[in-house]
């Protein structure tokens, strides 16, 4: 038996938890080697040429194969145990997420682990890599964007995956999310609205972060409004980098009325500066943020903010988690949970 739990000389068959993963037998007959010997290539290298190591090393970055790393059980044998991978935790953002996830998979007698990517794809696809390895029953991560190696990965490894904080037409496999373009335009929309002309955006790098700029800025040049003034700062975001980049605008001459925060810690560290600099909110400055944190709506002038529903996302992740690893259909794999906008006293 391969350490995948496919026979030696048995054709591959189709995991009943996933989509087809691709074994150590699939890599033998790409390498041109034996099982055997593709498993002493994975296993014990020093056992066979450097060759037979080269044929099996490329069928295998061919393939996107990772090694089960639980090698001698059977591969219909389940683990009970989830894995999850966010950007962050030292933000509060995904906080509701992992907890509503955490309990949501608790109540059907499953376990999570959490890993986090550091807003980084290099360190994504370490994580990946380890937790495939260990062949949990099913895999959360944060966002669309993968590299290509990650997404190989993935796919190869027919493992439940399901996509969170994000929309996309093509999912890994499963997705549970919002659209940020549509929260940038109506966030410009919104401000608009509200008789704001002259805007500001303060956001993080992350690519998340990022389409919602672009997509604020598109909007409010379609409204016909003066070009949208932008302070980027490093993910994850603080009250520091917030203060920071409005001390930034405001240095730089920047005549605005209006900022939306890429985060609500983001808008708390702008309100603090505003307020410093005896800048009225909202009567100077008019501030939204992102993320509807506990916080927002006891600040001092409450904290307009774009609300999600991050224990829905939890939850709902799980829901096909559970559904996928116990062999039961999921009828629809995509669900958009969309966004509202908490207006409050900051704008």
């Amino acid at each position: 038996m391969t350490s995948d739990g496919v026979k030696d000389g048995e054709t591959p068959r189709r995991s009943r938890r996933g989509s087809g993963a691709v074994t150590l037998h699939d890599v033998a007959r790409i390498a041109g080697v034996a099982p055997i010997t593709a498993s002493r290539a994975v296993n014990t290298p020093t056992q066979v040429s450097a060759e037979v190591l080269r044929k099996v090393s490329d069928a295998i970055a061919r393939t996107g194969y990772v090694p089960n790393r639980t090698a001698g059980a059977l591969a219909s044998a389940r683990s009970r145990l989830i894995a999850a991978v966010v950007p962050t935790i030292a933000g509060s953002v995904f906080l509701a997420s992992v907890q509503a996830l955490t309990e949501t998979l608790a109540a059907s007698g499953y376990q999570l682990m959490l890993g986090q990517s550091g807003y980084d794809p290099q360190r994504e696809d370490a994580l990946l890599e380890a937790i495939i390895g260990r062949r949990p029953d099913g895999i959360v991560l944060t966002g669309i964007l993968h590299t290509p190696e990650g997404r190989r990965r993935l796919v190869a490894a027919g493992i439940p995956v399901v996509e969170t904080w994000d929309l996309t037409p093509t999912p890994i496999d499963m997705l549970v999310g919002f659209s940020h373009v549509d929260v940038g335009r109506r966030v410009a929309e919104h401000l608009h609205g509200r008789g704001r002309r002259r805007l500001a955006i303060v956001s993080g790098d992350d690519e998340r972060a990022r389409r919602r700029e672009d997509a604020f800025a598109s909007a409010a040049q379609a409204l016909g409004l003066p070009e949208v003034r932008h302070v980027i700062v490093p993910a994850p975001t603080t009250l520091r980098s917030g203060r920071a980049a409005l001390s930034e605008l405001l240095q730089a001459g920047a005549d605005v009325d209006a900022v939306f925060c890429s985060s609500d810690m983001l808008a708390l560290g702008v309100i603090t500066e505003a307020q410093s600099r005896g800048l009225a909110v909202p009567e100077a400055l008019a501030v939204i943020g992102f993320g509807d944190l506990e916080f927002a709506a006891d600040l001092h002038p409450a904290l307009s903010t774009v609300r999600i529903n991050g224990a829905e996302i939890g939850r709902q992740a799980a829901r096909f988690i559970v559904e996928r690893a116990e062999g039961r259909p999921v009828e629809s794999r995509i669900v958009d949970i969309g966004f509202s906008i908490a207006e409050r006293e900051s704008v």
